[in-house]
Formats: structure tokens, C-alpha cells, sequence
């Protein structure tokens, strides 16, 4: 595996290829990104991952500065799986001077759940993944991105943002890994005491619970099944921002007439000092 640390070294060892295959991380590495690279490789001529802590994307208050960073391991994971490239920018790499011109994904749909909750979150994002897939991409025929699918809202996005500006890269959602009992692997699941960990379950089993009464009692109860959801929660101790039922075509709640559209149940939850988030499509 070849390391990179700039964008001209990066697009030197990508030169000879047509058809990248790509994976963005933030490092902390866990099965569910190694899953998201084996599923990339045979879908291009050469596998491409990157790190980067993106600044853009935390809120003053998050944890930009503590969030974990286990550099050898995660090259020792890459490596291992099979990644050909991997492109660790430094700050002053990808952001060379400040940052002024940001992608604003509709409000519609960036500001709802995740993105009301964590206000201008998701125009860093896309403005990092934006510049990543420039760094990637350029000059190529076509490439593809994974993106996992435990960032549910994220994908739609990145979906959306790909359409909209005609690029050449199929977005290829991955399916959200668990541990044994179901616990959604997250790089902040480390964050989680052992006490904490046994308990960080429950929120995959609120939003089965949740899911199953929607389609028992129909969306007409979404609401009122929603509140019963945050309410349990809330007496384990948890302070949930939201378990919400939304369709999975554009992540708004439910009306009247959509019997029968697929739906997705989200949910994001504070244990202790960590927010952790899940989706069940239903």
C-alpha cells in the first residue's frame, strides 16, 4: 500500500488508472470500514482510501480535538484489506488556505435530523467529500464511492450532491455492520465505558421496537409511537435527539397516503458523553 500525503502525489500514483474505488474515512478503522473497502476493490482498477479528520464538519463544542486517532493501526487494517492507495492529508494539504467556497446541500434535506441537530454539519461534509472526490477523480472516466449506510442521511446527500453536479462516480451504499448484539459499529463506540457498552444496544432496539409498532398501527400513530420510543429511552437514561419514522426516498415524515412506501427508522441518542446514531429500514 502506498501512502500519500498531498494531492499531486495522490493523483501521481492514481495517473495510470482509469476507474478509482474509493473509501473516506476519519481513521479509528473499525470491520465495518474494512467491510465498505472489501466491497470496493473489485468494483475499480485500483482501491483508494483516505484519512482526514475533517475540521469543517465539528461544531466548536464536538470533539474535533479528542476524536480518536490510532494512525499504525489503521494502516496495518488498510493494508491488510487489500487498499492500494491511501491518500492522509494533512490540514494545510486539503484545506491550503481558508476554506470560503462550501457546498450547501438543500435545506430540505440537510436540515432535518442530524442536520438540526448539528447545525452546518452536513455542508462539511459535503464540501470535504466534495474536494475528495476532485483530489480522486480528476481526469478519470468514472470511479466509484462507498459510503456506509449507518450514516444513512449522509448517503442521501452524497447521492444527491453526485446527481446534481454530473459527476462521474456511482455511489455504492454500504450495509451497516453490527456486533453481535447489535450494536451498529461506530468509531465512538470507544468512547463508551464497559457499563455503557451494555447498554449502547438498546438504541438499535428502540428503533426495532418503534419500527415494528409503525407497521403494525400504520404511520397515522408515527407520532405518538415516536414520543412512546424517546420516552423509553429517556428512562434508561439516555437523551435522545430524535427517533423518527421517514421515507426512505427523501427522509420526510410520512403522510396519509403512502401506505406501502418503504420507510427508515433513525435515531440519535446521547449515553453518558457520546451521541451515537442508527437507522433500520423498515
Amino acid at each position: 500500500m502506498k501512502i500519500v500525503h498531498t494531492i499531486t502525489d495522490l493523483r501521481d500514483q492514481l495517473a495510470p488508472f482509469q476507474r478509482p474505488a474509493f473509501v473516506a474515512t476519519m481513521g479509528n478503522l473499525h470491520e465495518g470500514h474494512i467491510a465498505l473497502v472489501n466491497q470496493a476493490r473489485p468494483l475499480g482498477d485500483v482501491t483508494v482510501a483516505s484519512i482526514f479528520v475533517n475540521r469543517l464538519q465539528f461544531a466548536p463544542h464536538e470533539d474535533f480535538d479528542t476524536y480518536p486517532r490510532t494512525w499504525q493501526a489503521d494502516c496495518e487494517k488498510l493494508s491488510a484489506a487489500g487498499c492500494d492507495v491511501l491518500f492522509a492529508p494533512r490540514e494545510t494539504d486539503l484545506y491550503p488556505e481558508p476554506q470560503s467556497y462550501k457546498v450547501h446541500p438543500p435545506v430540505e434535506l440537510a436540515d432535518i435530523l442530524e442536520g438540526h441537530f448539528r447545525p452546518g454539519f452536513f455542508v462539511g461534509v459535503s464540501t470535504v467529500v466534495m474536494k475528495l472526490f476532485s483530489c480522486v477523480y480528476a481526469g478519470k472516466l468514472a470511479g466509484v464511492a462507498m459510503f456506509g449506510k449507518k450514516d444513512y442521511q449522509q448517503v442521501m446527500i452524497v447521492q444527491r450532491m453526485v446527481r446534481q453536479f454530473a459527476l462521474p462516480i456511482q455511489i455504492v451504499p454500504g450495509e451497516t455492520l453490527r456486533a453481535n448484539d447489535g450494536l451498529a459499529l461506530s468509531s465512538r463506540n470507544g468512547y463508551l465505558s464497559a457499563l455503557e457498552r451494555s447498554e449502547a444496544v438498546q438504541l438499535s432496539r428502540a428503533l426495532t421496537v418503534l419500527g415494528q409498532a409503525v407497521k403494525a398501527q400504520g404511520t397515522a400513530a408515527r407520532e405518538a409511537l415516536e414520543e412512546e420510543a424517546m420516552q423509553a429511552l429517556s428512562a434508561r437514561g439516555w437523551k435522545p435527539d430524535y427517533l423518527s419514522v421517514r421515507r426512505r426516498s427523501d427522509l420526510l415524515p410520512p403522510a396519509a397516503g403512502d401506505a406501502g412506501t418503504p420507510l427508515v427508522v433513525l435515531g440519535a441518542a446521547r449515553l453518558g458523553a457520546t451521541r451515537l446514531i442508527d437507522n433500520l429500514e423498515i
